[in-house]
This record gives C-alpha cells, structure tokens and sequence, in this order.
C-alpha cells in the first residue's frame, strides 16, 4: 500500500529531526490533561501513568530513588517463594539505583530529560539492554552471544531519561503462547497466580499489570505483545513492520518480528511509542511522515467504519464473544462509528504459512551459529518440538509461504477499501490454568495455543499495525481485549480507536489485580 496515500484524522506531524525527549514533548502535548493533579487516592482501583509519575518527582511528593528502592523490594518479594511469579530473568539492583539516583539529580537540578525521566520500563529478554546478556529465555543464548550495545528502542527510552529495570522473562526462543519457562520459571498472571500469563513477551505484560512499571518493551512475531497483554489486562501494541527500528532485537524471525509495547494506558502507549519510533535514520522501506493521534480530539472522529468477520469475530469463548460484542456496540453508541461486515477468506492457511515463515527463519537465523553445536537436552521440551518442526520446512515450503502471503495482503487491502480497521477479539480463551506438570519441561498446549493466537497473525504475517485494549473480565475475573487492525502505517488511527474504547469502557475495566505494587504512594 502506498504509504503517501495515508491519510489520518486529528494528527499532530512530527519532523524527523527530532530528538526522542522532543518526540515525547510532542506526545504529551496530544495526550488530554489529567484528571488528577494530585496522588489523591482514588475512588477505585487505577493504575500509575507515566505523567504520574512524572508530577510526582516534579512536585517532590516522590523520587526516581524512592520509587526505585519500592521496585527492587516488590521485585524480591514476587520472585520469592511464597509468590513466584517469575517477571524477570535478571534485575540489577545496583544498576536500576544508579540510573534512579542520576535521574533524581536532574530533578532536583530542574532539568528533566523528558516526561519519562525516572520512569521504569523493564524489557523483554529479546532485545539487547546493558549490562545485561541477551538469552531469549534460553540457558546459552547469552554466554554465545555477546550483547556489545543497547538495542535502538532502548537507547531512545535511555535518551529520555527512562529507567531500564532489568530483563523480563519470556517464553523461551518465543517458541510458545504460554509464557511458561523451564529456565527461568513460569511467568504468573497477575490476576490470578494459577494461570499463564501468555507468551512470548509474558514478563513484559505482567509486570505492568502488576504496577511494577507503567511501560514495557516486548517483540512481536505472532501476536507475542498483544496476546499476553490481554490476558493480562493491559495495552498491547505493534506498529506496522519497519516503523520501529530491529536493531538489538534477536532476528529469531525477521520478516513477521518486531519491537512492541506494553503499557498500563492508551495515552502510555503512545508516550512511549514517540519515545522509539525514530525517523532520523535512513529506512529500507518507504514510510509516511510520523503521525501522533491527537487524543484531545478522538471523540470528534467522524466517520470511522469497522469491519467485522463475524464467523471469525464469534470464533471465541462464550464471555468474550459477549463482551467484545458489548464494547462494539458503546463505540456505536458513544462515537457514532459503525461496522461493516466483511469476509478474510483462508485464515487458516494464512495461520500455516506464517507458521511456516516464523520457523524458517528462526532456524535460518540460528543454526550456523549456535542450534548445530547445541546440545539440545539444554532447552525445554515444548522448544524441542518446536525447533524439529522449524528444521522439516524446505525452502519450497518457505516460498509457497510468501505467495500466500501476497494473496492475503490483496484480500486486506480490499478490506480497507471499505473500512478504517478490522476488529476481533484478542484471543480466543481467557488465561488458562498452568500445570504443575509443565512447569519444569515446558508446555506445548495446541488448543489452547490455537485459541490464543486465532487474532494475531495478520500483524505479523502481513506487517499490519494492531493494538490490543482491555474491555472487561470473563466470569472468572479474568482480563479480556479487543483488537484493532490497521491499514500499514496508520498506528495514529489505532491509537485513537483504542482511546476511544478505553475511555467508552471507563473505569469498569480496572480491578485490582490479585498481586499488585503501588509505587508511587506505597500503600
């Protein structure tokens, strides 16, 4: 698709000269004024923002240090036995204080870098981030890679001041939808500690759940940000492929992978995505100008269609089918945007060829260098499987994958003819219960994995732009999303759609998680 023939509602054009504390400025700047100037308590449960924070080491009611010293003890209470709940492989706490203790200094010095001075952001182990080695969630990726620089969407949050907390768990070589690691432990759901938090970026997604950041780093390759952070009840997003730079991302699939975002709010999201969408350097791909949704103007969109598949749209549990449903019809009711019924012909064979094209080169890019010499008694089961799958696909079989992959790009393009965005479900189940007989193997659950995964191929298969929000909890108090799909580069329509639907759901879709840190107050 043309990338000049984009043309967005209620924007704000960003210059690419921009630097990464500039981007977030002109972020912040779109972003609707707080309702709280204080850390009042609220009248319910919310979660801490980023321009929360901020205010707070501003006015001096808290510090980067303070909160820091907060997050290395919830960090130690959570990772402990009583709870093990598995949210980061490493966590420096002399480093975290470090980078807290400079930050603190330039409050105090009145010269923040940026909105996101002194904020946390922990980061998927899937990207590179000093000083800490790059394991995939593996036991000898780290040692046999040498992790020399930070990854490109880590040094533009470090550019802003942003706090890096350390590296957060995942499913091992992304190879899964569980979230569950041999190596390094399970990673829990926040909401409830007997269920998976989804995978691959798991670490990612329950740790902003559990407050122990506003804003997280995760990869991509098939639904790995947007799934866990519906299960966890929590903003997933994928900009559109070669928005975000893949400098310092593990190329474990380089043409369906890419750095997404986890954040506790919308207006996070995009904070966040100003931070790293970089457009100083030359790109491969021919990008249109970096649009930032206005948010102060979403209620006044008009004319935003909808498409829905509706045999695929109703191809989940019977609780999200009804509240994802329900979410639909208030965007009719509070914005007037309507939906268009629409047909994706051949989502499973687009399931198989993506699947297909994520193990290819994923063996591509490992083997010479490190899967030949690896013993493979060194990884988790379900990884066993997963890699003598990836090792039995032929180059034909890799090329037959890209002719569907043409065929399902027309068939979207056609959709967008018609249509601003195509919505579904984020997955098809809520989180499921982990087994105590898979905690120390690995798991491979294919009904489950199928159901979890059912929304998200298209994003990356296709390249296509999808965020994922929360709209209520199933029966079981379990976090349920909604998933948006974009035309490639539209990511500010996305943002404004997503807005749309958090704040059309309010505050109904915020309970407490079961564990759950507040940094900011310290309740």
């Amino acid at each position: 698709m043309d990338a000049a023939a984009i043309q967005e509602q209620s924007v704000r054009v960003t210059e690419s000269r921009l630097s990464p504390a500039e981007r977030v400025q002109e972020a912040v700047a779109c972003v609707p004024a707080a309702a709280q100037a204080q850390l009042e308590p609220a009248a319910g449960f919310r979660r801490w923002t980023v321009r929360d924070f901020h205010r707070a080491y501003r006015s001096g009611q808290a510090t980067p240090t303070m909160v820091a010293r907060r997050f290395l003890a919830a960090v130690e209470e959570c990772s402990g036995p009583d709870l093990n709940m598995g949210f980061f492989i490493s966590c420096d706490p002399a480093d975290v204080l470090r980078q807290a203790e400079d930050s603190t200094r330039r409050y105090q010095q009145g010269a923040p870098l940026s909105a996101m001075d002194g904020v946390l952001v922990a980061v998927k182990d899937e990207l590179d981030c000093l000083p800490y080695p790059t394991s995939g969630g593996t036991r000898w990726l780290g040692s046999a890679r040498r992790c020399a620089a930070d990854a490109a969407c880590v040094a533009q949050l470090r550019a802003c001041g942003a706090v890096m907390a350390g590296k957060a768990n995942m499913h091992e070589l992304g190879a899964g939808t569980s979230g569950i690691n041999p190596h390094h432990g399970a990673t829990r759901n926040p909401y409830n500690v007997g269920r998976v938090s989804g995978g691959s970026s798991g670490g990612s997604a329950a740790a902003v759940c559990a407050g122990l950041c506003p804003v997280a780093l995760g990869a991509d390759g098939g639904g790995s940000v947007r799934m866990p952070a519906a299960l966890c009840g929590v903003v997933g997003f994928k900009p559109t492929a070669g928005r975000l730079s893949n400098s310092g991302l593990l190329p474990l699939n380089w043409t369906v992978g890419m750095p997404g975002i986890l954040a506790a709010t919308v207006e996070d999201t995009l904070i966040a995505y100003a931070a790293i969408a970089d457009q100083s350097k030359p790109s491969p791909l021919q990008q249109p100008e970096l649009n930032l949704p206005m948010l102060t103007r979403t209620r006044s969109m008009p004319s935003i269609r909808l498409a829905k598949y509706a045999k695929w749209f109703d191809d989940s549990s019977e609780d999200i089918r009804s509240l994802c449903g329900k979410a639909l019809q208030m965007l009719r009711t509070h914005y007037g945007w309507e939906s268009v019924d629409v047909t994706v012909p051949e989502i499973e064979e687009m399931r198989l060829a993506h699947y297909v094209t994520m193990g290819s080169e994923c063996t591509a890019s490992l083997a010479a260098k490190y899967l030949d010499s690896m013993d493979r008694s060194e990884v988790g089961w379900d990884v066993r499987i997963a890699l003598s799958a990836y090792g039995s696909f032929s180059s034909r079989d890799y090329l037959s994958a890209q002719r569907l992959r043409c065929r399902q790009m027309y068939f979207h393009e056609k959709i967008f003819e018609t249509a601003d965005a195509i919505v579904t479900p984020m997955t098809g189940v809520t989180a499921y219960a982990l087994q105590d007989d898979a905690l120390s193997t690995g798991e491979l659950d294919y009904i489950n994995g199928a159901a979890l995964v059912r929304y998200s191929i298209a994003g990356n298969f296709l390249g296509l732009p999808a965020i994922t929000v929360p709209v209520g909890y199933d029966r079981g108090g379990l976090p349920v999303g909604l998933q948006f799909i974009g035309r490639p580069w539209s990511e500010a329509t996305l943002l404004h759609l997503a807005y749309a639907m958090q704040e059309a759901c309010g505050k109904k879709v915020l309970r407490k998680p079961k564990v759950h840190y507040d940094l900011l107050t310290k309740e």
